[in-house]
């Protein structure tokens, strides 16, 4: 029988005793917040019930409130604080007061417990209350642990500096790499092959490590990994021997028997011919004298030379006796069996990793979340443990411990010790709140077994909620057939939830019993033509073929698809205002079904895969919840990994290829295939990435990852996909909800971390091993808008849905022998593990796993308020599922549709009438949702309040754009950063002409030389260099040893980076004369200089010029006027500047007490000398608005000597520009255009940048 319905009671919230333990079992959809706000309320008014005022008046720093997540800490504390001031406004106030439906008048009852004088007060008490509910003790299990560790260190004995560390997947790692190195290191040849088998890297050691090492106690200890591997070589040797020794006599004598058998004509030939068994008993003999040979290859002999086996092959079904026969069964079987190392292998890992990982984390002063409950718990059993429980039980004399059926051994000895679960404290109160129905989190390391020990502990204190407020009473009644008729079966069976139990005694014994549940019921129900349906649909789908069930994959699909169908067929009713939600009354409103009011539950990712392609190839939109994936296992994750690396590195070709391929920058193969076809569109790009990789060293990878995607307007493109692809379930918005999520980790994960290859290497991490509890890790709700949503079963936990779909509720997955560890209890409820599984294990483990998918199924089945589908088929191998459970069809394998549909049927016969309802599943269809149209909404425009903020920005010539010179795609060349090299870039890319790279360098070696921005930089980086050692300087050592082999090194290096090792000796000489060369300034022949006898210079002078409302059109208009004698030149578009013009000169130098400005080009203007004419460089000049440059420049210096020189004059200080075409160095003009502008032009110009008018010029 059942635990004694005498001391189960019902109950009462205004009665429960606030002294003392209690558990409340609250089943779903009953009303356990509301009871938890309620005992909140009776606390902070010390109302003890029955008119006990003992129990004094709490504030809700003194009331602790425990539960297992931070969102659930914040609903928590919102619906207290809102229960408190409805509370107060009950109290001050005589009017009756809003309640919830389920309980109209318990407030007003609680009121009416106190003398009216008394009233002013309590709402006083409650008032403040709420109020102070900012600094109430709501808290996570894991936060209130850290919290007291920290608060009563001295009694607790914690380190004061200990760090909490939420990431320990590194800290782990390290460890495997520890031990790898420590024990596999030293290993020989033979025996590091015996590990490559179990784990061929120290990442897989520590995956498989990972689950253990908060369980090592449970396991036995082991010898060193090269003990066990020789223990497990030897003790494999001696069976393989004993498994040998009689087949070299046995192989003989059968091939004795199958050739007199063959020549009598006693054997079938097509069944057992003559070359099959000559060769299957050569490979045993040649097995059986080989002392190495593992296993025999005997294919298809396995199963032939069984007796079986040879009886079909023999004519009259009776071959000669021989135990060979039998013996080949079991010798697979034992083969199979042999000493394998990995078990011992993989306890002795755990071990040493377990202990190594506490020492490091003691040695770093870390600390780690489960670290927190084991410290806390470790403190109450120490020596002053019995000391810190009364000070925690004097700061919190009331504990409502909810979600109690997720808690672990460790959490429940935590509490048992500060409040004596069984003794029944009366100093204190510890409330307990679960429903171990509904304990689904075994892998989180939940153990439903730890809150049946609580149970028995208050045996006598056990309450329950008896009456459920969630789902119309049709739908409740269907939950109480489906479980009660298996609880109630006759006999000793295993009850709804498998936990009933036969004693020494043999009384039947059920610590986990199904107890039905009252209906509050609901108003309205779920019309479809104006009639309810059935609350529990059972659609029955039929198979492929009359064999009993079809392959799971192929039942995962059909199901989506008939679930699918069903959804777009009461959606359009919907549509048409035939199906959705109403009241009994004829006469009430009927509020249409929308696909918002849709959930439909799956197991995992597949089965949201397979049902969201299904649901879009119909139209219909949705979004995926789950409760276990992360975003590191998303698409996006590995896409976002890939632009980190090519901004990390922008010119490795292979990363930004790679980079510019991922989906979501939205490159087609028309432009991917055009990247490596156009140079200046490939250079583009490398300038683009090395402008992020700029962005993110000045202000972080979030700006940057925001950057990507204005650039590439991903934001547009993705939102903009109105539904999902039908070969993907992923929607624009998912992607940007994932993008946006990781580029939030990312920035977080950054603070604590040096450099972009260290943020790198934490996402590769993370990549390599998404899994994790964290729950900032979880997938995040794409939308909110009026979508189907998919949601896993552990995500829906504690949530409702109007419908609910279970498309999938059929399919199960049994336990392996490979699933290690397997985990199991024991009959004290003790947890058990094992790393290799026997048959008696392997039923235990099984059993537990098909436990908790039945109070998966009570989870799922509790969400609706009016209506649950279920999917069921007969699948092929099926392991024994929650529904058969349930419905009596797990003892029964190989049901046609016929038969499971009858037994289906059987099952509703006994339901109460309109609560159940088993169809034969139509085919699908491809009906389409008719979403219906929604009016346009038209805001009024808002009014702006306050003065819009002038527009300021810094500027530069690479930022400033021309007529004619596209910007290149996907970036703004005003947004990218300000640097030498990256002016130096830009410039390149207005040079890139259309012309091929020459296949043979001309006579003169820099003809010949690379073009593009690479090329361009390389050379402006080599004559920087050169600059800052001193032009002299380097020309009048190069005969010396030391210096001319640093130079050749410099030129070297840079060669060699980029694989231009032929172009070392070349450079050297073009370098030399470059720095020899007299340059010309002006017509004159007789005024020039050299750069080797230039002794005052500046490489790379940055210059800041501010600007006030400058209209570039007009600057235009003043340099075209005062350069090259006014000749045409591309236009300057129409921009205006205002805030900094920002800029760098490659040299600013003093020759002869004149101030000069020089820039480098690498332009290719021919393939000789003769192509560096003056018209030449003149063109090329105005081409690519090098004047602009170059005025710009003299007028920064203009203001620099202005500002520096007391007797400055334009005239007799500035010099003027020299523009040097580095690659002509050996024509006659030495590659050399020259311009000073006139005076009249500066001064015109400093009235510009004033902000005024500029003077005539």
């Amino acid at each position: 029988m059942n635990l004694p319905d005498q001391i189960i009671s019902s109950l009462a919230p205004l009665r429960l005793p606030l002294r003392g333990s209690h558990l409340i079992e609250a089943s779903a959809g009953t009303g356990k917040t509301y009871t938890i706000a309620m005992l909140y309320v009776r606390l902070v008014l010390g109302h003890g019930g029955q008119h006990d005022e003992s129990a004094g008046a709490l504030t809700p720093p003194e009331i602790l409130v425990v539960t297992f997540t931070e969102a659930a800490t914040q609903e928590l504390r919102e619906r207290i604080r809102a229960r408190l001031a409805e509370a107060a406004r009950c109290f001050r106030e005589e009017a009756e007061t809003g309640m919830l439906a389920a309980q109209p008048d318990l407030l007003r009852q609680l009121r009416a417990e106190y003398a009216p004088a008394a009233w002013p007060a309590c709402a006083r008490k409650l008032e403040l209350a709420a109020e102070w509910m900012d600094e109430a003790a709501i808290s996570t299990i894991h936060g209130w642990c850290n919290r007291m560790l920290r608060e009563h260190a001295f009694d607790s004995q914690s380190d004061f500096k200990q760090k909490l560390e939420t990431e320990q997947d590194e800290l782990r790692a390290e460890v495997a790499r520890d031990y790898w190195r420590n024990f596999y290191y030293p290993l020989t040849l033979e025996e590091s092959r015996q590990v490559m088998a179990c784990w061929r890297t120290p990442a897989e050691l520590e995956r498989a490590a990972k689950p253990l090492l908060d369980h090592v106690a449970l396991l036995p200890a082991a010898e060193a990994p090269a003990v066990v591997i020789g223990q497990m070589a030897a003790e494999r040797r001696q069976r393989l021997q004993e498994l040998k020794q009689p087949w070299a006599a046995w192989v003989d004598e059968l091939r004795q028997i199958f050739d007199e058998a063959r020549a009598g004509g006693s054997i079938n030939g097509q069944k057992l011919k003559a070359n099959h068994y000559a060769n299957w008993l050569d490979e045993l003999a040649a097995w059986a004298a080989d002392p190495a040979s593992q296993t025999p290859k005997l294919g298809k002999g396995w199963e032939r030379l069984t007796p079986v086996g040879i009886a079909e092959a023999w004519k009259n079904g009776q071959p000669p006796a021989h135990p060979a026969f039998a013996a080949i069964v079991r010798l697979q079987q034992a083969l199979g069996g042999l000493p394998e190392p990995r078990a011992a292998l993989l306890q002795h890992a755990a071990h040493w990793m377990a202990d190594e990982f506490e020492r490091v984390q003691q040695r770093r002063a870390l600390i780690g979340f489960d670290d927190l409950l084991r410290g806390l718990d470790k403190a109450l059993r120490g020596p002053r443990g019995e000391r810190l429980a009364a000070v925690i039980r004097r700061q919190f004399p009331v504990a409502l411990i909810d979600e109690f059926q997720d808690t672990d051994p460790v959490q429940y000895r935590i509490f048992d010790r500060i409040y004596a679960i069984a003794q029944n404290r009366q100093d204190c109160a510890l409330i307990l709140i679960g429903d171990p129905k509904q304990a689904i989190y075994a892998f989180r390391g939940a153990d439903v077994y730890t809150y049946l020990k609580a149970r028995a502990a208050v045996a006598g204190r056990l309450y329950t909620l008896g009456t459920n407020f969630r789902s119309t009473r049709a739908m409740v009644e269907a939950v109480n057939h489906c479980f009660g008729r298996v609880e109630q079966a006759a006999g000793a069976g295993p009850g709804a939830f498998l936990f009933r139990r036969t004693d020494d005694a043999g009384n039947l014994d059920n610590p986990l019993p199904f107890l039905t549940v009252a209906a509050q019921g609901r108003e309205d129900d779920f019309q479809v033509a104006d009639q309810p349906l059935p609350a529990l649909q059972l659609a029955v789908a039929s198979a492929a073929s009359d064999a009993a069930g079809d392959s799971k994959d192929a039942c995962i699909k059909r199901l989506a698809e008939i679930c699918a169908t069903q959804v777009v067929a009461w959606l359009n009713q919907g549509a048409a205002g035939r199906a959705g939600f109403a009241g009994r009354d004829a006469a009430a409103p009927l509020r249409a079904l929308r696909p918002g009011d849709i959930a439909i539950l799956v197991n995992n990712r597949n089965e949201a895969a397979s049902i969201r392609q299904a649901l879009a190839r119909r139209t219909v939109r949705s979004v995926y919840l789950s409760d276990r994936e992360t975003v590191f296992a998303t698409p996006q994750a590995l896409e976002v990994y890939r632009w980190l690396a090519a901004c990390a590195e922008p010119d490795d070709a292979n990363l930004l290829r790679v980079a510019l391929s991922t989906p979501s920058l939205g490159l087609d193969f028309a432009g991917l295939d055009a990247l490596n076809q156009d140079e200046q569109a490939w250079e583009a790009r490398v300038v683009q990435f090395k402008a992020y990789r700029e962005l993110w060293q000045r202000s972080g990878v979030l700006p940057m990852l925001r950057r990507i995607l204005f650039d590439f307007g991903c934001g547009e493109r993705l939102l903009g996909q109105d539904a999902q692809d039908v070969q993907d379930e992923q929607s624009g918005e998912r992607r940007m909800t994932d993008i946006l999520h990781l580029a939030e980790i990312l920035q977080q994960a950054s603070a604590t971390l040096e450099g972009e290859h260290a943020l790198l290497r934490f996402l590769a991490e993370r990549l390599a091993a998404p899994e994790g509890e964290q729950e900032g890790r979880r997938l995040r709700l794409e939308s909110d808008a009026d979508l189907v949503q998919v949601v896993t079963i552990h995500k829906s936990k504690g949530l409702e849905y109007p419908l609910v779909f279970l498309p999938f509720i059929c399919a199960a997955r049994a336990v392996k022998n490979t699933d290690v560890p397997l985990k199991w209890h024991d009959d004290r409820g003790e947890l058990q593990l094992a790393l290799q599984a026997d048959a008696v294990v392997l039923q235990r483990a099984e059993r537990e796993r098909l436990a908790e998918d039945v109070r998966k199924l009570y989870v799922a089945l509790t969400r609706a308020r009016y209506l649950t589908w279920l999917g069921l088929a007969s699948i092929k191998g099926n392991a024994p599922s929650a529904i058969g459970h349930l419905f009596g069809l797990n003892g029964a394998p190989g049901l046609t549709t016929a038969q499971y549909l009858q037994r289906s049927q059987e099952i509703a016969a006994t339901a109460p009438s309109g609560s159940l309802q088993v169809l034969d599943a139509p085919h699908s269809d491809m009906t389409h949702f008719s979403a219906p149209a929604r009016p346009a909404r038209t805001a009024a425009a808002c009014r702006l309040q306050r003065a819009v903020r002038e527009y300021w920005w810094i500027g530069s010539y690479s930022a400033l754009r021309i007529d004619g010179h596209a910007e290149p795609a996907g970036m703004a060349l005003g947004a990218l950063d300000d640097t030498p090299q990256a002016d130096n870039l830009l410039e390149s890319l207005r040079e890139i002409p259309p012309a091929v790279m020459p296949e043979r360098r001309p006579a003169a070696p820099m003809h010949g030389f690379f073009k593009g921005p690479d090329a361009g930089s390389f050379l402006h980086e080599l004559l920087e260099w050169v600059a800052h050692a001193g032009f002299g300087t380097v020309l009048a050592q190069q005969n010396e040893q030391n210096q001319q082999n640093e130079l050749r090194d410099m030129i070297a290096r840079r060669c060699q980076v980029r694989g231009w090792d032929a172009w070392i000796e070349p450079l050297l000489d073009w370098l030399r004369q470059l720095l020899t060369t007299p340059l010309p300034l002006g017509a004159s022949a007789a005024a020039s200089l050299r750069l080797d006898g230039l002794r005052s210079v500046r490489a790379e002078m940055e210059f800041w010029l501010p600007a006030r409302h400058v209209d570039l059109s007009r600057l235009d208009a003043l340099v075209i006027r005062q350069t090259l004698g006014g000749r045409p030149r591309p236009a300057l578009g129409a921009q205006s500047l205002n805030g900094m013009l920002k800029g760098y000169m490659d040299l600013l130098f003093e020759h002869e007490g004149r101030y000069y400005v020089a820039d480098y080009k690498s332009n290719w203007l021919g393939e000789g000398d003769e192509h560096y004419t003056a018209a030449n460089m003149d063109e090329a000049i105005r081409a690519h608005r090098y004047d602009l440059q170059y005025v710009i420049y003299l007028f920064a210096l203009h203001r620099l000597l202005r500002s520096r020189l007391p007797d400055y004059d334009y005239e007799r200080h500035v010099g003027g520009a020299l523009y040097l075409f580095v690659r002509g160095i050996g024509a006659a003009t030495a590659g050399v255009h020259f311009e000073r502008p006139p005076a009249t032009l500066m001064t015109a110009l400093d009235a510009l940048f004033d902000g005024g008018s500029e003077v005539a010029a």
